[in-house]
C-alpha cells in the first residue's frame, strides 16, 4: 500500500505449509530485493506508515468515487461493476456480446486505456471483463478519461 512497486509483503502461516509458500514466492521473483526490503522496514519502523496511509485511502477513495459516479454514462447499458473498498481497481463487465480486448483499439483511438479482464482468469476467461484503475490520476482527469471512454462505445455524455 505505501510502494507496490516494491513487491514486499508478509504472509501468516504455519509451520506446516511455510516451506511450500516460501518456494512459490522464489518462483514467482527469485529474490526481493534486500536493499529495498530494509528500506522498507526502516521506514516502517519510523512511524510514518500510518499517516501516508491515511493520505493514501482518502485520496483514492476520492479518485474511486469520481469515476464510480460516471460509469454509468461511460459503459454501454447493461454493464456492471464492482464498488471496491480498497484496492486500486474497479472491474468491470460489459454486456452480452460485448468483448473487451476488441474495443481496446477504439479506447486507445480516443487515448485512454483499461486492461481487457482475460489474463486475470485461472480458468475460462470472460471476455466481456476490463480492468479500470483509478489510483495514478486526479479524480477531473478521470472524469475525462470517463467521457472519452464513453466516446470508445458512443456513450459519452
Amino acid at each position: 500500500m505505501i510502494a507496490p512497486g516494491l513487491r514486499i509483503g508478509w504472509i501468516r502461516t504455519t509451520a506446516d505449509i511455510r516451506s511450500s509458500i516460501t518456494i512459490a514466492k522464489q518462483a514467482a521473483d527469485l529474490h526481493t530485493s534486500t536493499i529495498d526490503q530494509a528500506a522498507a522496514a526502516h521506514y516502517l519502523a519510523s512511524g510514518r506508515g500510518e499517516l501516508a496511509l491515511s493520505r493514501i485511502r482518502e485520496a483514492y477513495a476520492a479518485r474511486r468515487d469520481a469515476m464510480l459516479e460516471l460509469l454509468p454514462s461511460a459503459l454501454p447499458d447493461g454493464s456492471s461493476w464492482n464498488r471496491p473498498d480498497g484496492g486500486m481497481f474497479v472491474w468491470v463487465r460489459l454486456p452480452e456480446g460485448r468483448d473487451a480486448a476488441s474495443a481496446l483499439p477504439a479506447a486507445l483511438a480516443h487515448d485512454v486505456a483499461f486492461v481487457p479482464g482475460t489474463s486475470f482468469f485461472s480458468g475460462i476467461p470472460d471476455e466481456r471483463t476490463l480492468r479500470l484503475s483509478f489510483t495514478t490520476y486526479s479524480p477531473a482527469r478521470i472524469r475525462e478519461g470517463l467521457s472519452r471512454l464513453g466516446a470508445t462505445w458512443g456513450t459519452g455524455r
